[in-house]
Parts: structure tokens; sequence; C-alpha cells
């Protein structure tokens, strides 16, 4: 009798691919799914699981993409259905899972959906999106806020009503309480799923239901930290998190369950996102996993900080399994958040080294392979409608978004023969792929190293995690899986630290000097018992 094999993504490393900013093959400077394709031998040799592709539908852009008028085409300057079918067929040719986002919690403005529901208060679709009458002085019908900035309501003459956004407004909410609703979802999954893709990424999932008696929202207590938008101001009991999405998941998962070794991860952020992933992965019958924000925005990685949130996911029965990123579309770069003070190419092998390390599946944001920092944008180059909106007190999403770097010498980095549709980072060209492939000892060529090493130890990949007593700047744990044994010690001080283990060591890899358990600042190693 034999054990039943753990589901591919169980401990999965996953590259997130912005296809904006990735590869430009038609030349109008916005990188498209062929540019894609034609770097996916690239991203294999990584020795990463699976690509996930943030949004490549048909969108006014308004939210560059997280606004979709079509959920089931691409949109033209992505390319077309055929080349999302090239790219699906030629990853799947390499060993790569595709994984899509998906956005439920709300629509474009112009989804054909909206036209018709705003159209009058009797039509099919009439109740597909939250709409509410005001109150009798006219002002909106509660104080909800949305995250982008100001009330979240827009008035809308054709209706004589307000409809709710979370975001843009040119971003309607989504009924999604409404059957009809959830039943044109369930036709979009199988849409995808029927094109060959293996998995979904879902966008905002605790922003995809509201109260629907609208009460208001309490005022958030000061907890010190900046407020940039009303938004901050609240406490978002009724306008998100609503206690029917996890009823809502258990359909979708249905609907997931009708295909073989398919894949779920929702995005969950705000400030109950611990319970609330919880919630949506409990069990065998909701979502594969969630990952927050828990790095994203972090200012600084220490090992306390490191160890509570690991913590956070013990291995107990119920308990889902934790997803975790240190970078993605959404937050700046890791290496300028945390890096400071520290050889940011010496910080980018230690942070590398420890992310393949954490139990759970893993998500490397393109460029961080390179140790990308972020790029400063000025305004007048900002395309990020937060940043616009609230400027200069939110930091601007695009310096994370600039275009790949391939060719370190050409005019714009390889990414494209046209100016791109955003700045070039020139820390970048010096940190490009050729110049990476050709040296021997790159970041890139580390990267493989780590991530070879976290597939081929089972331990790493889906084994258990117990800490150890250490110095406050040591973070050291052990990860074990069918009688093997693998310590794992990073030092993520800015002094050195000297602590040696119980037990005898046969090193497998390591970073920054480490030298007989001595552990020089941010240094990290991993060694087999």
């Amino acid at each position: 009798m034999t054990d039943t094999p753990l589901p591919w993504w169980r401990g999965a490393a996953i590259y997130q691919i912005y296809p904006r900013s990735f590869a430009d093959s038609n030349g109008d400077g916005i990188g498209d799914l062929k540019g894609i394709t034609g770097h996916l031998p690239y991203v294999a040799s990584l020795g990463v699981d699976a690509i996930w592709l943030s949004p490549f539908f048909k969108s006014p852009m308004r939210d560059f993409g997280y606004d979709v008028s079509d959920y089931c085409d691409v949109d033209p300057i992505f390319g077309t259905l055929e080349d999302f079918d090239e790219l699906v067929a030629k990853a799947h040719e390499l060993g790569l899972r595709i994984i899509v986002d998906q956005v439920w919690a709300h629509t474009s403005e112009e989804h054909p959906w909206f036209i018709e529901s705003r159209s009058s208060r009797d039509n099919p679709k009439a109740d597909w999106y939250v709409w509410a009458d005001p109150r009798p002085d006219g002002s909106p019908p509660n104080n909800w806020q949305s995250v982008f900035g100001g009330p979240a309501w827009t008035w809308d003459a054709r209706r004589g009503q307000y409809y709710m956004h979370q975001f843009l407004r040119e971003q309607p909410q989504l009924h999604l309480h409404h059957a009809e609703v959830q039943s044109s979802v369930f036709d979009i999954i199988r849409f995808w799923l029927d094109r060959g893709v293996d998995g979904f990424r879902i966008d905002a999932i605790n922003h995809s239901m509201h109260d629907p008696k609208l009460r208001d929202n309490p005022p958030a207590p000061d907890d010190g930290k900046v407020r940039t938008r009303p938004f901050d101001f609240q406490i978002k009991k009724y306008s998100q998190s609503h206690p029917d999405i996890k009823l809502f998941l258990e359909k979708v998962r249905q609907v997931f369950d009708e295909y073989d070794d398919r894949f779920t991860v929702a995005e969950v952020g705000g400030a109950d996102s611990d319970a609330e992933m919880k919630t949506f992965t409990r069990g065998n019958h909701r979502l594969n996993t969630a990952y927050g924000f828990d790095f994203l925005y972090a200012p600084k990685l220490t090992a306390e900080f490191l160890r509570t949130a690991l913590a956070k996911w013990p291995a107990e029965t119920g308990t889902g399994w934790p997803s975790w990123a240190f970078e993605n579309h959404d937050a700046p770069r890791a290496v300028s958040r945390w890096a400071k003070g520290a050889e940011p190419d010496a910080y980018c092998r230690m942070k590398m080294l420890l992310l393949a390390c954490l139990r759970g599946n893993i998500f490397l944001y393109y460029g961080e392979e390179l140790g990308l920092p972020q790029v400063e944008i000025a305004f007048e180059d900002l395309q990020d409608p937060e940043a616009i909106a609230n400027w200069p007190l939110t930091l601007s999403r695009d310096g994370a978004r600039t275009p790949m770097p391939w060719v370190s010498d050409a005019a714009y980095l390889g990414f494209s023969e046209a100016k791109p549709w955003l700045p070039i980072g020139e820390a970048h060209r010096a940190l490009a792929v050729d110049v990476q492939e050709a040296q021997a000892d790159s970041l890139l060529h580390w990267t493989r190293k780590v991530l070879a090493l976290r597939n081929e130890a089972p331990p790493l990949r889906v084994g258990m995690i117990d800490f150890l007593e250490t110095p406050e700047e040591l973070l050291a744990f052990e990860r074990t899986h069918d009688g093997e044994r693998l310590l794992c010690v990073f030092n993520l001080s800015d002094k050195p630290v000297t602590w040696t283990p119980q037990g005898h060591w046969q090193r497998l890899l390591s970073t920054g000097g480490v030298e007989a358990w001595h552990f020089p600042a941010t240094s990290g190693l991993v060694a087999r018992a």
C-alpha cells in the first residue's frame, strides 16, 4: 500500500508575471502574451512549478486589467485567445502550470452586464450589481469608503440610484450574493479550466460580498499609523468580509472538483486577514490556499516578525496550507524596503534562501530573481490611479511594475523596441538577465540553485516546521519529512552572531560567509542532519 501522492501545488514555487511589463513582442511598448511565451524557457530554467499571470482580459485599463469588461476574452493589447492557447501549450511542454487572475468582486463599468444593469430598475440584470437609493438628503446610502479614496458610492442618473464600488468608480461592485451572478462566475471558471488553465488566483476575495442591510461601518480607533484615505478611518465591518463568502467558495470548489489537478489561491488583505485566510482554506471543501500581506508591506524583516507570521499556520488538522510572497505588483520591491544599510546583493541572496525554506507555497515576482530594486517614478510618468489620487502620500505601485530588464545595453533593456508604458529602471541595467546569465555567481544562478534545493528536499517543500531557541537576531527552524531533517538558520540583523545548534549537521547551502556556526550579518544556512 502506497501513500496518496501530494497534489502538485503543495509547496509549489509560483512565478508571478505582470504581463504589461514582462516582454513586448510587437513594439507598442506594452508587454503581451507572445512576449511571455517567447521567454517561457527562461522561466522554466528557474525551477518554478507554475506561472501566475496578472490580468490580461479585455479591459478599459482604468486599473490595468483589474477592471474586466469581458472575462472570457483577451484584451487586444495583450493578443488573442489563440495567443493564450499557445502560451498554455508551450508552458505545459516545459512542465509549467498556468494560473490566471480572477476578479469577482467587481467588473468594469464597460462590462455588458453593468451597461444593462444601469439601464433601468427592471431589466434582467437590474440586481446584478449593488444599487441603493439615496438618503432623504440625496447623500450616499451609508458611510462606506472606497480603497482608492472617497465614498464607495457613485450616483447614476439613469436609475436615480447610487452604485457601490470598493475601488475605482469605474469598478462597480458585483452583487455576488445573487444566484444568477454566481452561476455566471461558475461558467467563467469552466471556460478557462476547459482551455487548460491549471488554477486561479482570486483577487480581493474578502471584498466580494457586502452587508445587504447597508449598515454604516464603525470608526476605526487611531493606531498611530498615517491615514492617507477616508478608507483608513473605518473598521470595514459591513462593507466587506461577509460570512456568506465562505459558502460561495464552497460552490467554487465544487466546480473545481469537476476537474483534475486544479488549484486555487486567494488574495486576502485587511485587519482580519489571518482569520479570513484560515476560514477560506479550512478543510478540503473551500480554497487550496491563500496569501496575505504579512511581508508585502512590512518595512523591516526581523526574526521575531518572521517567527510570528509563520507560527500562525501550524500543521493542525483543519488549518489550511499557507502561501507567502515577499514581493508582488501591489507592493514595493522587498530589497528597497528591507536592505537598508546592507549590501543589496548579499541581502537578496539571504532573502531568496529564506523564501525557499518557508513552509507553504512561495511566490516569486518577476525580476525578484535578479534583485531588482524599486524604481522612482516621477509624477508625470505615473500610471497607478491610487498613487495619482493620493499623491504624494501613497507610494506608487508603478515602481514595482517597471519593464523586465533582459538586455543591459539595449535602449529599453530588451523589453521593447519602443518607449515602454512605464520608464525603465536605470539601476536595472547592471542586473539585466544577459549580465547575470554570464556571471556564474550571480543572484540569478543562486536563485536556480536555491529552488533546485527546495525541489530536491521534501522537508523544504512539504515538511513540518519547528522553531529553535536562538539569540534574538537569528531565526532558526527545522524542516522535517519522512525521517529527514533539515536545519535552516538566518541572521536577519546587521551584526554577526555565533550560535551552535545541537547535533551533527552537514551543510547543504549557505550564503553570507557562514563559517563554523558563526553567522555574519545578512547570512543564512541550510544543513542536513
